[in-house]
């Protein structure tokens, strides 16, 4: 019996906005996510499974402070970081994550144990408890912007609505240019699709709010089809964008074209955010109702982002 193997496939994001100004910009954010890219597709490359790949993607983008996700957390209202994070195993169509979790270097770490778990998610005190259980070692991913962006907006008694999503090395004058999380969206050499969603959440928000990216809204894997979304998380929750877009592609629907499609409903109800996606084919997709999205991605020949979009509705692929 011949096994066919399939051309591995890699797409990853590390957020949407409204800007990338600040220092660096693009070519800052672009190098980044490059580097993230070439490392993950060499892994798929060598025979990795989707799932393994999109945990190894998330961990460095969960490492870069440069991302809302691990180290470069934003805090909410009170000073602390709380972050999710949820792993989809599509050729398992089995979903995990966690909810709200401090203290913790790689919360897509604690999503992949879950895997295996008849308790599949968790918040706050039930991740803490894991973390215990596991023996991970205790970490602090604040870092001094972060901080000092919170103490700012402290003084100007929380008028924002969510904190920068691209961390440079000083504090930018529009701070509030996006909306955090990083994603990874993978499709490895049997066939088998995987997507992996994390966060540090909106930046400012009221104790104990729920990110999209610890629910299948936000984060959701098939047979057919992988999606990770950015953006503002209650608009994701509120499109149930990921399952959307993945059972359109299901019904017969080409991955472009469930995204162009979903993508024109979020526009005319003014929706803010963006997704990333892979289908079973090797198709690569993607959307955004927000100005920027910050995107990149490997089609087996070569490397390509989606910084340089156009601004305002917009959806694509290969």
């Amino acid at each position: 019996m011949t096994i066919h193997k399939v051309q591995p496939k890699l797409i990853i994001h590390g957020g949407a906005g409204s800007s990338l100004k600040g220092k660096g910009g693009a070519d800052a954010v672009r190098k980044s996510l490059y580097k993230v890219v070439e490392d993950v597709y060499g892994l798929l490359v060598a025979g990795a499974s989707a799932k393994d790949a999109v945990i190894r993607g998330c961990h460095l983008l969960e490492d870069d402070p440069r991302f809302n996700a691990g180290t470069g957390s934003v805090l909410q209202s009170d000073g602390q970081i709380r972050m999710s994070a949820s792993l989809m195993d599509g050729a398992a169509q089995r979903f995990s994550g966690v909810i709200n979790v401090s203290r913790v270097q790689h919360p897509i770490e604690l999503a992949e144990f879950l895997q295996g778990s008849a308790d599949r998610v968790l918040s706050d005190f039930g991740a803490a408890e894991l973390l215990r259980e596991l023996q991970v070692p205790l970490y602090n991913p604040l870092t001094e912007i972060r901080l000092q962006e919170w103490m700012q907006e402290r003084q100007e008694n929380f008028v924002r609505e969510a904190a920068g999503v691209v961390a440079e090395n000083e504090l930018v004058e529009d701070s509030n240019a996006g909306y955090g999380t990083i994603g990874v969206v993978a499709l490895d050499s049997e066939g088998c699709l995987a997507a992996g969603t994390s966060t540090g959440g909106k930046g400012f928000e009221r104790i104990g709010r729920v990110s999209d990216s610890a629910m299948p809204a936000g984060n959701y894997a098939t047979a057919k089809a992988a999606i990770s979304c950015t953006g503002i998380g209650e608009d994701i929750i509120d499109e149930c964008l990921a399952p959307r877009i993945v059972v359109r592609v299901t019904d017969g629907l080409s991955l472009v074209e469930a995204f162009k499609r979903s993508f024109t409903e979020a526009g005319a109800s003014k929706r803010d955010f963006g997704a990333i996606g892979l289908d079973a084919n090797g198709a690569i997709g993607w959307g955004k109702t927000s100005e920027v999205l910050l995107a990149a991605y490997h089609t087996g020949n070569q490397m390509g982002d989606t910084l340089d979009l156009s601004d305002g509705i917009e959806s694509g692929g290969l």
